[in-house]
């Protein structure tokens, strides 16, 4: 049983938000959980973390993060740092060490300025925007297993966001994806405060005109909370992109979508930081499973389990044909799970179903049924 299963059976579906054309289902815990690490922006806060340049000239794909806080910091995939000689964005998440210098993987997002506006990074509100996420992971995921290195595929990265600002008609002189965050800001906002973060949420699942986007999962409902906000600019983004999009036909369940996931094989990599990255090459899917980009979790370090026990999930039909994908996460042999997620581009073609409350698994032979029904979009 991997830990991604684990994580998995342990949570229960909630009662689906909808916005605009935004739908966010919660994914909770039986209990709140409250956070052993510090995220960026709290660390950041207390002066306790400083994200530089590596070096007075600089490096684009590489920054410099000292850990000065007895605990250790948690980095979000995709999480936007702006300053410094360019605006970047976190190649993958990490779980970086208390009192730990690291130099880390990223991408730039701001292509026309390379000269210093401050001496440090700050951590942004918000990730990069959902498709573009996708993408860079997806690239991340290939580099790492075919040459241990976690770069993107910079010009894909590029390429994303000038397609975006011309298909958002957002004018940037640096061409820095923050502009379009800070033209859209009002729409982007009301996005964000028309959703809630229960008690015991420890994820959701996203999707933008019926059609899923992806799925992000952490160990205790303190982080989701903290980290919420975030991860709903970035869907926010798109789905104001495509607001006057006609929703794909046809309907597949959130299970069908988290189980096919939880389900692939995985090599495992030493991280950068705290646990083990995983990637994943080949599976066998049903053929919408295989566009999902990839998957990306990082495990804490300590090698307390969650001290229950599991069941395979219900068995998947199966593929008509063999598809390929690929897939990475994070892990560390018997630790909890911090983060994961699934990041699916624009063209899956899954959709939430209308119907009654599902089973996600069971522990115990006991299913976990959700806490409410799953409406469409």
């Amino acid at each position: 049983m991997t830990a991604i299963n684990k994580a998995l059976q342990a949570v229960t579906l909630g009662e689906a938000q909808s916005f605009a054309n935004l739908q966010i289902t919660p994914l909770l815990a039986p209990a709140p959980g409250n956070a052993d690490y510090l995220t960026l922006s709290e660390a950041q806060a207390l002066g306790l973390a400083v994200v530089t340049e590596v070096s007075e000239s600089g490096s684009v794909p590489t920054l410099l993060l000292e850990n000065s806080a007895d605990q250790a910091v948690f980095l979000l995939d995709g999480e936007e740092l702006v300053g410094a000689k360019q605006n970047r964005i976190l190649n993958l998440t990490l779980l970086v060490p208390a009192k730990t210098k690291l130099e880390i993987p990223v991408s730039c997002v701001e292509q026309g300025r390379w000269s210093h506006l401050s001496p440090e990074f700050a951590a942004a509100e918000r990730t990069f925007f959902s498709k573009g996420r996708a993408r860079k992971a997806k690239s991340v995921s290939a580099n790492l297993r075919e040459s241990g290195r976690r770069n993107a595929n910079q010009g894909e990265v590029w390429n994303d966001i000038s397609e975006k600002m011309d298909s958002m008609n957002v004018g940037s002189r640096t061409h820095a994806i923050a502009d379009a965050y800070e033209h859209f800001a009002v729409n982007v906002d009301e996005y964000v405060d028309a959703f809630s973060t229960g008690e015991t949420q420890v994820g959701a699942c996203f999707a933008i005109n019926g059609r899923i986007r992806g799925v992000e999962l952490f160990d205790v409902s303190d982080t989701c909370k903290k980290l919420m906000p975030k991860l709903i600019r970035s869907y926010a983004l798109d789905a104001i992109e495509e607001r006057q999009e006609e929703a794909p036909s046809g309907a597949q369940s959130i299970m069908d979508f988290i189980q096919a996931v939880a389900a692939a094989p995985a090599d495992s990599f030493k991280a950068l930081g705290e646990g083990r990255t995983c990637v994943s090459s080949q599976t066998a899917l049903p053929a919408a499973h295989w566009r999902l980009a990839t998957t990306w979790c990082t495990c804490a370090r300590s090698a307390r389990g969650c001290g229950r026990c599991f069941r395979s999930p219900p068995r998947m039909r199966r593929a008509s044909t063999r598809q390929h994908s690929r897939t990475g996460r994070v892990t560390r042999p018997d630790s909890r799970t911090v983060w994961m997620a699934w990041k699916a581009p624009d063209e899956c073609d899954y959709r939430e179903p209308q119907g009654d409350a599902h089973e996600i698994g069971s522990d115990h032979g006991g299913a976990h049924r959700a806490a409410g029904p799953l409406r469409g979009g």
